[in-house]
Order: C-alpha cells, then sequence, then structure tokens
C-alpha cells in the first residue's frame, strides 16, 4: 500500500515540475507556436 501511495505522489510531483522544468529548457509549446512562421515560396 505504501508503495502505490509513493508511486503516486512522484507521479503528481512530476506532473507539477514537468511544465516548470520543460520552460526551462525552451520546450515551451507557447513558445513553438508563438514564433513567427516561416513561408517557403
Amino acid at each position: 500500500m505504501k508503495v502505490m501511495i509513493s508511486a503516486f505522489v512522484a507521479a503528481l510531483v512530476i506532473a507539477a515540475l514537468a511544465p516548470v522544468v520543460l520552460n526551462q529548457f525552451g520546450w515551451s509549446s507557447a513558445e513553438q507556436t508563438s514564433t513567427e512562421s516561416v513561408r517557403l515560396d
């Protein structure tokens, strides 16, 4: 039972910290969509 609770808490921590960590490394989806699109004419 303790293992299940520990795994659930670990999953919550990872889910909470993932956006912050990804933003630190520049993998934000907001940054990808906000960049200007390049037209290849």
